[in-house]
């Protein structure tokens, strides 16, 4: 089973090589989404927002028991920016669901623009320290943890997080649809 959760603070409204983040991400789910659903893996996908520590936004694109078609395509249309990256905690209640599926193998799969960041000091090390705390915590109840971002300074942060040879940084976004199907037949082979 794979979970993909996916970044949509405010930061996804920026322009990047003339298209908005958003609008990239968009393309890379939904081509993603039906890739999965043509091979007829278990997967969910959830985009993630957050307003302080009580207010962590998990909005359903796809649930697991849910089969992929039109609503699930509007959903992914309808996506838009807004908020924070309190990506800890999304992170750990994304790998709560994941851990109530039957399967052997399970992917927590992240994708981001750039670090966890939220208003009451929940930035800079404090952020990337928690969301590192959670991908150890999803790795201890047995999930593979996996994070993807567009995000060129992440070098200085997403090591960090994910570890060595657990993530992927995509230098030009435009090429994060192409990205998402290769780094998945990477991780589940």
């Amino acid at each position: 089973a794979v979970a993909v959760l996916f970044d949509t603070s405010r930061s996804t409204e920026t322009w990047v090589e003339n298209r908005q983040v958003i609008d990239i991400a968009r393309e890379a789910l939904t081509a993603f989404a039906e890739g999965l659903a043509a091979v007829g893996d278990d997967y969910a996908i959830y985009a993630f927002s957050s307003v302080r520590r009580d207010k962590v936004f998990m909005n359903a694109l796809k649930r697991f028991d849910e089969r992929h078609g039109p609503k699930v395509r509007r959903r992914i249309a309808a996506l838009k920016p807004g908020f924070y990256t309190r990506m800890g905690a999304a992170i750990r209640h994304l790998s709560k669901l994941l851990n109530e599926r039957p399967n052997g193998r399970r992917l927590l799969l992240v994708i981001t623009d750039g670090k966890p960041n939220d208003l009451d000091h929940y930035e800079g090390r404090y952020g990337v320290e928690d969301t590192r705390r959670a991908v150890i915590e999803a790795r201890r109840a047995g999930l593979s943890v996996f994070g993807v971002t567009i995000d060129d300074k992440a070098r200085d942060y997403f090591p960090r997080i994910f570890g060595r040879n657990a993530y992927a940084i995509i230098s030009h976004p435009a090429r994060l649809t192409r990205a998402l199907p290769k780094l998945y037949r990477h991780l589940v082979t």
